[in-house]
């Protein structure tokens, strides 16, 4: 697979689907990833990526800013609240909003800096033990916390048990957005990107697919 394969599925998605081509924001997940290969999917002409430490995005991507205009990078993993103003100096944005704690955290760095990344709240939608995320019944009333902070949640993000048919779920985030008046939607990976695009998906998130297999830990 390589990158222009995957861009034009995501184009016969969005035609699918009736949706515009371009609806749908492809975000190129670098993690573990050499930095050669992300170079090559950058002289590519691709400018929007997805990482998954923060410690890692440190790294990597202030150089590549000094050589490539217009990159927007996104937070897709879990932050911890003491890595949380790092985050939000390098990041455009944030798909792991996940609890009041590292909520009232980044209100509290928003003021102090002057600005915040846009937010996405992460939806445990299975209920898995083992994931971030709130659950379904808690969503709304965490989306109105957030925005009591005044916090500038864009949309809502999940990651499907492995198990279980995606769609489910994706429809299943569409309903809780579409309810609080959420239009970001970040849900669909290398597998399943073309059946959240159908959902709805404005953010997929695609790594393998694009850089081939990732660096051993």
């Amino acid at each position: 697979m390589s990158l222009s394969e995957i861009r034009t599925r995501l184009t016969a998605a969005e035609r699918r689907a009736g949706r515009p081509e371009g609806a749908v924001t492809l975000i190129a997940v670098s993690k573990q990833q050499p930095d050669a290969r992300v170079e090559a999917v950058l002289k590519d002409g691709h400018r929007v990526f997805g990482e998954n430490r923060v410690q890692e995005a440190a790294g990597k991507w202030p150089a590549f800013r000094e050589r490539y205009d217009g990159i927007e990078l996104h937070l897709i993993g879990p932050l911890q609240t003491n890595k949380a103003r790092q985050a939000m100096e390098l990041c455009d944005a944030i798909h792991s909003l996940d609890r009041p704690k590292l909520a009232a955290t980044i209100a509290r760095l928003a003021q102090d800096m002057g600005r915040c990344p846009g937010l996405f709240v992460q939806v445990n939608t299975g209920e898995e033990p083992q994931k971030a995320g709130v659950t379904p019944a808690e969503a709304d009333a965490f989306v109105a916390e957030c925005r009591a902070m005044d916090l500038p949640v864009r949309g809502l993000m999940c990651i499907p048990p492995v198990d279980e048919e995606p769609t489910l779920h994706f429809a299943l985030l569409a309903k809780i957005a579409a309810r609080n008046g959420l239009q970001g939607l970040s849900m669909g990976m290398s597998d399943d990107f073309e059946q959240a695009v159908m959902q709805g998906a404005t953010h997929v998130r695609v790594g393998s697919a694009i850089f081939g297999s990732r660096a051993a830990v």
